[in-house]
């Protein structure tokens, strides 16, 4: 399934989150003093995880999910104090490294951290698969293609999120191309949901799945859109 650009951008990720910007990534996903700016994206990451949580089910003994991105571990923390079982999968091995250490060890259900493409079919299937903030980097056609790689092994949902296509971001994202290359973090890719949706419908393994619904998450410098597939 993967293709050359994705590739490519896989290996700027894992360069950019587990060197470039690893210090900063373990501030904004703690309790400690960040600029007003940065606030604001902790706080929009805040809410994106709770209202992808909000679309699993509350009692998530006896599932099995997929973390793909998982960061620093917060979302897979608290689908385990649901007592899910999850899988949680990050290609940067210094973030799975600090989410291991910041992981409770007396969680309802259990956290299998571990460095890795979240594509790879070792990881075994899955009820619900979940990836916040970790496809946006990538352009409409290798998300419909990361989909549709992972939807055989999938029973239930995926739940992802987009850069969606605004103003708004569009002004920021030209913002961010003014500093050192050195400083900034890979190019987002903003894309309409309806443009996804037709890239989604060019995967065969796709033929099953639709958009269920869709909520744009709105704070400050932080803007981006949770989407659910399920099958039809």
């Amino acid at each position: 399934m993967t293709t050359p650009s994705y590739v490519a951008r896989r290996g700027e990720l894992e360069a950019y989150f587990d060197r470039t910007a690893v210090e900063a990534w373990k501030r904004l996903t703690s309790d400690a003093p960040v600029s007003r700016i940065r606030a604001t994206v902790r706080a929009g990451r805040d809410a994106m995880r709770g209202r992808l949580l909000d679309w699993l089910p509350q009692d998530l003994r006896g599932l099995r999910l997929l973390d793909a991105g998982c960061g620093t571990g917060a979302l897979a923390i608290e689908a385990a104090r649901r007592g899910a079982d999850v899988v949680a999968v990050d290609i940067s091995p210094t973030l799975v490294s600090l989410a291991r250490e910041r992981a409770p060890r007396d969680l309802p259900g259990r956290v299998t951290f571990a460095v890795g493409d979240l594509l790879d079919p070792a990881f075994g299937r899955f009820d619900h698969a979940v990836a916040m903030d970790s496809l946006i980097h990538y352009d409409g056609a290798d998300i419909a293609r990361t989909l549709a790689a992972l939807a055989p092994r999938v029973e239930g949902s995926l739940l992802f999120t987009i850069a969606p296509r605004t103003p708004a971001l569009t002004v920021m994202h030209a913002f961010g191309q003014l500093f050192p290359r050195g400083n900034r973090s890979p190019a987002i890719s903003p894309i309409a949901l309806s443009a996804l949706e037709d890239h989604m419908r060019t995967q065969t393994t796709l033929d099953a799945w639709r958009v269920a619904q869709s909520e744009k998450i709105v704070s400050g410098f932080y803007i981006s859109q949770a989407v659910e597939a399920r099958r039809s």
